[in-house]
């Protein structure tokens, strides 16, 4: 084959490379939240339920914000942002090695750690959930509602069975005050 064919057939190959290299960029970002650097719901979901299926020990926790519409309200939404960043930072690391969090949306985050005996705690948790964020000079006050559900504990151990299960817990504990983890 001579050069100048080589090069013409080279072209459209090169072409889709690029496209599929960008495809995946695209996809990889659609999977990650772009404020808080989170796992999303779908990129989440798919790899808590492959954790769920090889730890009998995991533990899926869901957090809500309290009052987080009152943070936007009066202090905007930069403010807002900052304390989702926050939350995000203080589930990750509470999540250590052994799990993965994500912002599911809004003010709402799930986290699954594999084996919650290398974790500080849930009361470790929600003190760092309630630590205050500075924001241009003003503190403001976090307080999250925490719901969580062990694998074991459940007849199927499926995921939907625990998210529904956490979320029940995250419920109860918003019943009884902010500030409360069930």
């Amino acid at each position: 084959m001579d050069p100048q064919t080589l090069a013409a057939a080279g072209i459209p190959a090169l072409g889709w490379a690029l496209h599929g290299g960008l495809l995946l960029r695209r996809l990889a970002t659609a999977r990650r939240d772009p404020l808080t650097g989170l796992h999303t719901r779908a990129g989440w979901t798919a790899r808590a339920d492959h954790l769920m299926s090889k730890h009998p020990g995991a533990l899926v926790l869901l957090v809500d914000l309290d009052d987080f519409k009152a943070i936007n309200d009066t202090h905007g939404h930069a403010a807002g942002d900052a304390v989702l960043t926050a939350t995000a930072d203080r589930l990750t690391t509470w999540c250590g090695r052994h799990g993965i969090a994500a912002r599911l949306g809004g003010d709402e985050f799930a986290a699954i750690v594999t084996d919650p005996a290398h974790t500080p705690g849930l009361l470790a948790l929600r003190a760092a959930l309630e630590q205050p964020v500075t924001h241009l000079g003003h503190v403001l006050r976090v307080s999250a509602s925490v719901g969580h559900c062990h694998r074991d504990h459940l007849p199927v151990p499926l995921l939907t069975d625990a998210l529904s299960a956490a979320d029940a817990s995250m419920y109860a504990a918003k019943g009884h005050g902010r500030r409360n983890t069930r």
